[in-house]
């Protein structure tokens, strides 16, 4: 019997919906004392449970474990998101989804995803289409992801350029919510397809494939008249 595929969210929470799905969930939260953790509220935004929708929708048989780590706001913290990486790789997800940026580099997070990484977990965060850098997608060995609107329900293209590695449809089922945020989720949920059948697949294994597979290669060329 194949042990179960954990993937691990960071975000807003899930919907009622998708209860049945997630294994394991926390909250993260700051505090005057610092990094706090309380068992998971509603998702106030709706953007985590788009972002698992996305996932699910290309792995039926994935489970998540969800870390939340935004509330009323779309503004989190790099304590907030290193304490939910180190609680995802402990709950034994195999990917984790970042559909989130922040811009400053902080050493403490740099520091949680070396050490995810080094435990065998992939790691996918959403980068934006332009503009400068964010923060975890620009640390070595993080996927680097965006949308991309070329790509159909079950199609990424491999862009290998100066803004990311892969994008992916952005279009979802949840209105207001698009961008690099939902193809990331879309891109991970991909990973999760190909995982559910690849157990043993390492990254640079699942790394290769994504090359090999992918829809479209580089950046989508506009012209304008």
């Amino acid at each position: 019997m194949k042990p179960e595929l954990r993937i691990g969210v960071v975000d807003s929470g899930h919907s009622l919906a998708q209860r049945t799905q997630v294994v394991a969930g926390r909250r993260f939260y700051l505090q005057d004392e610092g990094l706090a953790e309380e068992p998971l509220r509603d998702d106030p935004l709706g953007h985590g449970s788009a972002v698992i929708d996305a996932i699910s929708l290309r792995a039926p048989a994935a489970l998540f474990c969800v870390a939340q780590v935004f509330d009323q706001r779309a503004v989190t913290s790099a304590l907030q998101i290193a304490g939910a990486i180190d609680w995802l790789v402990e709950q034994n997800v195999r990917l984790i989804n970042l559909s989130l940026g922040l811009r400053q580099d902080r050493s403490l997070l740099r520091e949680a995803c070396a050490a995810a990484l080094e435990r065998g977990v992939l790691l996918c965060a959403s980068s934006p289409a332009q503009g400068a850098a964010v923060f975890p997608a620009s640390y070595p060995g993080v996927l680097r992801v965006t949308g991309d609107a070329r790509c159909g329900e079950h199609e990424w293209s491999w862009l290998n350029s100066e803004q990311a590695d892969f994008a992916a449809c952005v279009r979802g089922t949840h209105p207001g919510q698009s961008g690099a945020s939902l193809g990331c989720g879309a891109l991970s949920g991909h990973i999760a397809h190909y995982l559910a059948e690849h157990r043993d697949a390492s990254n640079p294994q699942i790394i290769e494939w994504l090359r090999e597979n992918a829809r479209y290669r580089g950046p989508e060329r506009r012209i304008w008249t």
